[in-house]
């Protein structure tokens, strides 16, 4: 076995997309950078505020200037950039629930507009997902909603504006990972229906993205056995190649969903399931969430370059990946040039999320119309789902903060699932009850506790900040995701200040 080559370590890098920890880059990274690394991910842990961001990738790009800076930034529950506070913006259910493709455009076009005055130029998003199972526990409020139609123009609509802002948007989790109950950062799920059900839900807004020239899509680690009874779609040549590829007509990037997620290492390990990726036709490995430092990054390096040596990765296929990513970094480059910079126009984050935020409210009356407003002292009561990796613990959530904001004599209090025989009611004598859940549908404990709270107490007010399958009591308030901007918007309606 000969040694391996300079280029061939150099191909290798290219394709690598690593996290890594710190708001400034670490010595590995900015040296990596400067020897070929294709691109970084940057994490919440890597997020201060848009000025550190900015110094971060000006850092990056002194090594050199054509690397690749992404971010998972969905806007709404899955936000990256705003995970101190959470998301200015609303997430897709809310604006897939709004319908208006101009809004859903205008929300992406700002995203992008800050991203890229940040130095960030790849986002992991849209999610292209169809959520058909409300029992989804991962996909969700991240989806456009259970229609394919609607989340096909929705997705289109996202990839235009934040592409129009010079930021590549990455269309995600291809073949579509909305109609399972498993989520795949913790083992592999299965997609069924045959290929025609495919073609008429999962592959839908896909066929948008490509159409509306999205330039990267990630895979998702998912088993789809009437495409591939083998192999999970990140490690399937049958659905990268002839779906993606020839059927679809995708000529961008392809990414991986993060690759130490063990739905394929628990498989495959780690460098095997990045050099199967490679070899299916996977352009690009991201890796780092969980695996974030040098070592990691040279294992994977080194396992991509003795795979070629092997003959079990073909150096044309690494070539070719190499240079796709390559390409995408031109293209951020030319759609940059020229741009002037964005700034906000207010200090309190993005004026069209908020109108989007209000206009995804949705309130069901059965009983007194007079319940709102709410008139004098409020006590919250904040029901704490268990959360997925994907949205992450450091985001905050909750109603009583922004309603407090408005009433400022609001009384908060939250339960979790290790509270199941929680009393809503204590401490609610006097005031007006106000009941906020996640996915209620989901979560028996929290239904029994909010039946409890409603036998005794009918006239509170149920706030859904999750999927609203299930609606339940006299009034019922929808903000379809759980971020900044929906919560102040439900603040605002409840106490009459829309």
């Amino acid at each position: 076995m000969s040694a391996p080559t300079v280029s061939l370590t150099a191909l290798a890098s290219a394709v690598l997309q690593p996290g890594f920890v710190g708001t400034t880059p670490p010595t590995w990274v900015r040296r990596w950078v400067g020897d070929g690394l294709g691109a970084v991910v940057l994490f919440a842990r890597n997020v201060v505020d848009p000025e550190q961001v900015a110094a971060l990738t000006a850092a990056l790009r002194a090594e050199r200037p054509d690397v690749l800076v992404a971010i998972d930034e969905e806007a709404g529950d899955v936000t990256r950039f705003e995970s101190a506070r959470g998301s200015s913006r609303p997430g897709n259910l809310a604006l897939g629930v709004v319908d208006d493709p101009a809004l859903t455009e205008a929300v992406a076009r700002d995203l992008g507009g800050e991203l890229a005055a940040a130095g960030i130029n790849l986002n992991y998003a849209p999610d292209a997902d169809v959520n058909s199972d409300p029992e989804n526990p991962v996909i969700g409020v991240r989806a456009f909603g259970a229609a394919p139609d609607l989340v096909a123009r929705h997705t289109a609509a996202w990839v235009r504006g934040l592409q129009s802002a010079g930021v590549a948007a990455c269309a995600k989790h291809f073949p579509g990972h909305g109609d399972t109950r498993v989520d795949s950062h913790h083992d592999l799920p299965a997609i069924h229906g045959d290929r025609t059900r495919l073609e008429s839900t999962e592959l839908l807004p896909f066929r948008a993205a490509v159409t509306a020239g999205v330039q990267a899509i990630m895979t998702g680690h998912l088993l789809v056995p009437a495409l591939d009874p083998d192999f999970p779609a990140t490690l399937s040549h049958r659905i990268l190649g002839r779906v993606l590829r020839d059927d679809l007509g995708f000529t961008g990037v392809v990414v991986t969903d993060a690759v130490e997620m063990r739905a394929v290492t628990g498989r495959y390990g780690l460098t095997g399931a990045a050099v199967r990726a490679l070899a299916a036709g996977v352009d690009a490995i991201c890796v780092g969430g969980e695996h974030a430092d040098e070592a990691t990054a040279r294992l994977l390096r080194d396992a991509i370059v003795a795979a070629v040596v092997a003959g079990d990765l073909p150096e044309e296929r690494l070539a070719d990946a190499a240079r796709r990513v390559g390409q995408l970094a031109t293209w951020t480059a030319e759609e940059r040039s020229g741009r002037s910079g964005w700034t906000p126009t207010t200090v309190d984050g993005s004026p069209v999320g908020l109108v989007a935020a209000r206009r995804a409210l949705r309130v069901t009356v059965d009983g007194d119309p007079g319940l709102l407003p709410l008139a004098g002292p409020v006590h919250v009561v904040e029901f704490e789902p268990s959360r997925n990796i994907a949205i992450g613990a450091e985001t905050p959530w909750g109603l009583g903060a922004p309603l407090a904001d408005l009433a400022p004599d609001t009384t908060t209090v939250r339960y979790a699932e290790s509270d199941p025989h929680a009393d809503a009611t204590v401490r609610a004598a006097g005031r007006r009850l106000v009941l906020v859940v996640r996915d209620l549908h989901r979560h028996g404990w929290m239904r029994a506790a909010v039946e409890r709270a409603l036998a005794a107490r009918p006239d509170a007010v149920v706030v859904e900040l999750g999927v609203p399958e299930l609606v339940v009591g006299r009034v019922h308030v929808a903000t379809h995701g759980a971020t900044r901007v929906v919560t102040r918007a439900a603040a605002e309606l409840l106490v009459g200040r829309t």
